[in-house]
């Protein structure tokens, strides 16, 4: 995935307690999350020494009994090689339990067109990983400024790719190939399309960075990144039908609010459920030289041709007792707000308050500190809000949508209470 992202000009006193975060370095795209042996193992773009996206990405890795008890391992993939970048791909077992990863290979200084590489791990840990042949690269025939991200899975008739592409007359395009045995691929056309100068019911971008495909409930849908002139947006779907490596889309919606979420991540949990994982932008301490986050997890679900996306249950796990009062110790916190239509739910620490405005069928963030008075975002609402917070980081979420975004809460202690509507809250550690 290509990446500007300013430097963060806010730094943040603590870090996150169960958002992922690198010891050191940049983050980005999780991918390749896999549920194997009683535990998830997470790999994402990574550029050790620095705080800034660089093109030398790294594969790293982590691993952990849930998405947020995720603990740091050695990096899995480094440039080298042939490669200059090592950017977004994913992880695949077949049925004889062999696993590969698939990556895109970049170049300096024309790395916004890769080539599809194979790595495969060298230990039952998946710690080292060798690198393979080069397997697919951008078709020809087209006039492509962009191509990266791919994304395989399996099919009836064996297996197929999807890789994010972008034509120069401003067509967002997810590419298809196949193959029977994950090593020779041969290219099968455009499995879905749109072109940027269309904008309802939502707009869609000039290049889908990891475009996935899924099933839910006998429904196709396509989840992606949305990319425009070196501009990263939101997480935008279709929702339609799929055979044969054609995506025919009934609905386009928009996932993701507010300027923090970006590449959605599709993996399995450990009961096969879809689920998606993003990473976080805006979060970061410059003085402890780290910056960005992966969200918590969310489970994917159907509502006509709106695609849901719900907390995870696993972060319920990290819940202690339901707070009796409107304080509960640390800095991190579960909220479920229901019946609050027209009501202001508001979140107190010794650094900041946050308010959450809620609208009919909209809520709007708003953060005060001792400096400023900052209006955040709103975002779609639809039944129950469900909050969550992580010293630094606030995700909200209903059937509506999503919304995260970095913060300046801080301190020992949160103060939560809503004027109007049921609260349940509960501390998380």
């Amino acid at each position: 995935m290509r990446l500007h992202w300013r430097r963060i000009e806010r730094g943040t006193r603590m870090r996150p307690a169960l958002h992922f975060t690198a010891t050191s370095g940049w983050i980005n795209d999780p991918h390749g999350v896999t549920y194997r042996d009683g535990q998830y193992h997470a790999f994402y773009q990574y550029v050790p020494g620095q705080t800034v996206w660089g093109p030398n990405c790294h594969w790293g890795h982590a691993a952990g009994p849930d998405l947020l008890s995720l603990r740091e391992l050695p990096v899995a993939i480094v440039p080298g090689d042939g490669d200059d970048g090592i950017w977004t791909g994913c992880v695949v077992t077949d049925d004889e339990d062999n696993t590969r990863a698939f990556y895109t290979s970049t170049t300096t200084p024309d790395f916004g067109i890769g080539r599809i590489r194979v790595a495969t791990p060298v230990d039952d840990d998946w710690l080292a990983w060798s690198k393979d042949e080069f397997v697919v690269e951008a078709p020809a025939d087209l006039d492509l400024i962009a191509y990266r991200d791919p994304f395989v899975r399996r099919e009836e008739t064996g297996w197929r790719m999807f890789v994010g592409g972008a034509l120069r007359d401003g067509t967002a395009v997810a590419l298809s190939y196949i193959s029977d045995d994950l090593q020779h691929w041969t290219y099968s056309g455009i499995a879905l399309q749109r072109s940027t100068a269309e904008t309802e019911p939502v707009w869609m971008g000039a290049l889908w960075e990891c475009p996935q495909i899924l099933s839910i409930d006998g429904r196709a849908i396509m989840v992606s990144s949305i990319w425009d002139n070196d501009v990263l947006h939101y997480a935008g779907y279709a929702v339609g039908s799929y055979n044969d490596g054609r995506f025919v889309a009934d609905n386009w919606g928009r996932l993701t609010f507010g300027d923090s979420y970006y590449a959605p991540s599709l993996f399995s949990d450990s009961e096969g459920r879809p689920c998606l994982l993003f990473w976080m932008r805006g979060i970061a301490d410059e003085q402890a030289e780290w910056a960005s986050a992966h969200s918590i997890p969310y489970l994917l679900s159907l509502d006509d041709d709106r695609l849901v996306a719900s907390v995870h249950p696993d972060v319920e796990k990290h819940r202690g007792g339901r707070a009796e009062s409107v304080r509960v110790e640390g800095t991190a916190a579960d909220v479920v707000w229901s019946d609050g239509e027209g009501g202001e739910l508001t979140i107190a620490s010794t650094e900041a308050v946050v308010s959450i405005l809620w609208k009919p069928g909209e809520a709007t963030v708003v953060e005060r500190t001792a400096h400023a008075l900052n209006t955040t975002c709103s975002v779609p609402v639809s039944g129950a809000v469900r909050v969550v917070i992580d010293g630094p980081i606030l995700e909200l979420s209903s059937a509506g949508g999503l919304l995260g975004l970095p913060t300046d809460l801080g301190g020992t202690s949160l103060q939560i209470a809503a004027d109007r509507g049921d609260v349940e809250l509960f501390a998380l550690s």
